[in-house]
């Protein structure tokens, strides 16, 4: 397959596509927190693999740590962009407000609210933290394959795992003790929960 990749035959693409996109979808709606985006990224990534397909290596088994280095850096350079628009609206004067009637589109509320509540966990870790945890303990990389998505050491992973295990951990006690001096629910103590079991694999 490998072979057939970096010699550019299409019916090997058709092929990974169909094996990986929803691999690939599934990991950029976990660090994007957003449907439409990641069926962008999706497209994108797979443009990228097109482009950069003598760049495969000719050995190895599974692409999908190839393929999601490749998302990796879409989301990246998708920030960078972002970050640069909202930058550039920040310095045009100031405009009378639109009302906003998103509200009205609250079809698939219960799930957004849950995605939003991991997405709001994951934005306390960094970028680099981020990228690691979702690849290791959601997408179920090995440490060298989620090394060889991001183009790191097997060691840098693990040291980011660990840094993101931590903070999350720090957060779940930190929401376990507003909960016990304000009887709230947390809301994001089960995905903290869970970042704490994966350790035990």
């Amino acid at each position: 397959m490998r072979a057939r990749v970096r010699a550019g035959d299409r019916a090997a693409f058709e092929q990974i596509f169909v094996e990986y996109s929803k691999v690939v979808y599934r990991y950029a709606v976990r660090l994007t927190g957003d449907w439409s985006e990641a069926e962008d990224v999706v497209s994108l990534t797979f443009l990228e693999a097109w482009r950069l397909r003598k760049k495969v290596h000719p050995e190895g088994e599974s692409l999908q740590p190839w393929l999601l280095g490749i998302a990796t850096n879409v989301l990246r350079n998708r920030r960078r962009k972002a970050r640069r628009h909202r930058d550039a609206l920040t310095r045009l004067p100031r405009t009378e407000s639109v009302p906003d009637f998103a509200d009205e589109l609250l079809a698939r509320i219960v799930d957004t609210e849950r995605l939003s509540t991991t997405r709001a966990a994951l934005l306390r870790l960094s970028p680099a933290e981020r990228e690691v945890f979702v690849l290791y303990v959601w997408e179920g990389l090995s440490h060298a394959a989620v090394a060889e998505a991001l183009g790191v050491r097997p060691g840098t992973v693990r040291a980011r795992l660990s840094r993101a295990r931590g903070r999350l951990r720090k957060l779940t006690e930190d929401e376990r003790q507003h909960e016990s001096g304000s009887g709230q629910v947390p809301g994001n103590r089960g995905f903290a929960a869970r970042s704490i079991e994966e350790k035990k694999r």
